[in-house]
């Protein structure tokens, strides 16, 4: 068992980019050692969501329609519309998709999200360490959500130059953005 103040998340890794002029895609690819079903749920259910995601939802996105999306740190939700909900293979809302994949003990979970080029490595650093997060909390040893502010606590500075470095980007410079020694 972990406590929140001991996780550590590993280094950059299992991300690539794919690039459309200004709006560019994130996929992050983690193999998870939990059913499909049991991924499913986490991806979809409002409880589980707090636990790891960077947003809330007032409904399930476990089926097509409509659901108030709010980001942590923003002062208000957005209507955000559930395309696609193919339990437990595919999830489509927003500018997210969500693939499922069974592989042997477990799930290949991937993510494609559209992010501006200028905040991709950010996105990266950010869903890294919310990944992990679901990670643990899919174990039963769950940490709390780490977004946000938070998550300056959990290397996502490193995470971020990492992350730029593998793209081939420009890391923003902002007050602050050195990795922690």
């Amino acid at each position: 068992m972990i406590n929140r103040e001991q996780y550590e998340p590993g280094p950059a890794r299992g991300a690539e980019i794919r690039k459309e002029g200004e709006k560019w895609t994130l996929i992050l690819v983690r193999e998870l050692r939990h059913p499909p079903e049991k991924v499913w749920q986490a991806l979809t259910d409002p409880a589980h969501l707090r636990e790891w995601a960077p947003f809330d939802v007032d409904e399930s996105l476990d089926k097509v329609g409509t659901v108030k999306l709010n980001w942590v740190g923003t002062p208000a939700p957005l209507e955000t519309k559930v395309t696609r909900a193919e339990a437990p293979k595919v999830l489509e809302y927003s500018d997210m998709r969500w693939e499922l994949e069974a592989i042997s003990g477990g799930t290949r979970l991937t993510l494609w999200h559209s992010i501006d080029r200028r905040f991709i490595a950010w996105g990266a650093a950010g869903w890294h360490i919310c990944l992990g997060v679901l990670d643990r909390l899919l174990a039963d040893d769950p940490i709390g959500r780490v977004v946000g502010g938070d998550a300056m606590k959990f290397d996502w500075q490193r995470l971020n130059i990492e992350y730029a470095r593998q793209f081939g980007i420009e890391t923003p410079n902002w007050p602050g953005a050195a990795p922690k020694s």
